[in-house]
Parts: C-alpha cells; sequence; structure tokens
C-alpha cells in the first residue's frame, strides 16, 4: 500500500525554515549587540563632558583671598614660605573644607607707593576677600604720614570700583618710637581711621604679641620666626573667620 505523498513530511521545506530563524534570531541579536556597543561609547563620549563641567563648576565656586602686602606676607627670611601667616591661613581653611583659596601678593620691601601702583596687575585674581597690609615699611622709612594715608585710600579705592562686593580687611601696623612719639602715634592712627571711613574690617595690630619680642622674631628684630608667624595667623584668622 502506497504512502500518500501529502502526508509526509517535506524535509527541504522543514529545513529551510529552521535555516530562516536561526538567521532571523542571529539578526536581532546583532541589531541589539550594536545599539548597546552604540549606546555604551555615546555614554563614554559624553562621561568626560559631563567632568569637564563638574570640574570647571567646582573651580568657578572656589573663592579667592588676596593678601597684599610687604616682607610679612611674603614671608621674607623664612626657610619655608609654607610658614608664613597666609600660607597658616589657607591650611585652616583646608581643615574647615571652605570653598576659598589664598593668594600670597607680598612682596618684601613693598611700601604704599609701590603697592597703590601695582594694585590693578593684582586685582586680576578677582578676590572674594582683600587684605591690605601694607604701611609699615613707610613708617620705618619716615615717609609723610599724609602720603601714607592717600596710597592706602587709593588701593582701598581701586579695590571697591572694580569689585564692589569685594571684602576688604585692613591690617593695622604699629612702629616703633623712632620717628617721634607724635609720628608714631598718627602713623597708628591711620588703619582704624581708614576702617572706619571705609567701611572695612580692622584687624586691630597685625604684629599683636609678636612685635618686640625678641624670641618671636628673627636676628632683624623686624620679621617674625615661623612661631611668630603662627601668632600673626590668629590675629588674622579672629577677623578672617568671621565673614568667610
Amino acid at each position: 500500500m502506497m504512502k500518500n505523498k501529502h502526508l509526509m513530511p517535506n524535509y527541504h521545506t522543514i529545513a529551510r525554515n529552521i535555516f530562516l530563524k536561526l538567521c532571523y534570531f542571529s539578526f536581532v541579536i546583532a541589531l541589539f549587540s550594536c545599539k548597546t556597543d552604540s549606546a555604551t561609547k555615546t555614554s563614554q563620549q559624553d562621561e568626560p563632558k559631563k567632568t569637564a563641567a563638574s570640574q570647571k563648576q567646582e573651580t568657578d565656586s572656589i573663592q579667592k583671598i588676596v593678601f597684599f602686602g610687604d616682607s610679612l606676607t611674603a614671608g621674607y627670611g623664612l626657610d619655608d614660605t609654607s610658614s608664613a601667616f597666609p600660607a597658616i591661613i589657607q591650611q585652616k581653611i583646608d581643615s574647615l573644607e571652605l570653598p576659598y583659596t589664598v593668594v600670597n601678593s607680598g612682596v618684601s620691601g613693598e611700601t604704599t607707593s609701590g603697592g597703590k601702583n601695582r594694585i590693578d596687575w593684582v586685582l586680576q585674581e578677582k578676590p572674594s576677600i582683600f587684605v591690605l597690609e601694607l604701611g609699615a615699611n613707610d613708617g620705618l622709612r619716615g615717609v609723610p604720614l599724609k602720603e601714607t594715608t592717600k596710597n592706602l585710600q587709593a588701593i582701598i579705592d581701586a579695590v571697591q570700583q572694580k569689585y564692589p562686593s569685594t571684602k576688604i580687611v585692613l591690617a593695622g601696623m604699629q612702629i616703633p618710637p623712632n620717628m617721634g612719639q607724635e609720628y608714631t602715634a598718627e602713623f597708628k592712627a591711620i588703619f582704624p581711621t581708614l576702617a572706619k571711613k571705609n567701611d572695612v574690617y580692622l584687624i586691630p595690630f597685625l604684629l599683636e604679641n609678636v612685635g618686640g619680642i625678641a624670641a618671636l622674631n628673627q636676628s632683624d628684630g623686624i620679621h617674625p620666626t615661623a612661631k611668630g608667624h603662627q601668632l600673626l595667623a590668629e590675629n588674622v584668622w579672629k577677623v578672617l573667620q568671621g565673614i568667610l
């Protein structure tokens, strides 16, 4: 008895269908893999951009404290300028994780006249806080008090005109009575008078508990030792911490 041809399986057709299904399955897998790989590459390309943008945002959020002064600010005579009081202030700021970076713009031998001449260049730093420490060399050289006052006022004006929101801290100074009692007293009065007139912050005397103490000063009797600078930093910090 012969079998019905229509009931017999068509092996060629079955094989062809299986082959087509396998091809389709392979195509789907390949397509999915391409999309995944493309997405991964896109993600990897975008990641550095996001990181760069994040870094820029963090950089922009950091504010600058510019210390504008003479040899006291510069750390004259110290073995390591990281022992100078501005660097110690930076250490305090870092320990508290505050968003500020210190810029030391101290120049040894600087007078108020020299400071007035270079203030525009220093203001390129765009300070959020400006600590003005000048005048001691004027006093030691006997510069007329009116000239010292005029120069300090010009520096304050330059900062306020360019950056009205910048907070200014004026460091008060005193000198030995070599130039006479009257000159010495009037010199001391310059700083609180200017601070009041301009409504700026005042460090009453930068060298408080350091000036005139041999153990805290170098052999010249003028410039503080590393230990002396630690006390200067404390004098500055008493005022500065309240405005950070």
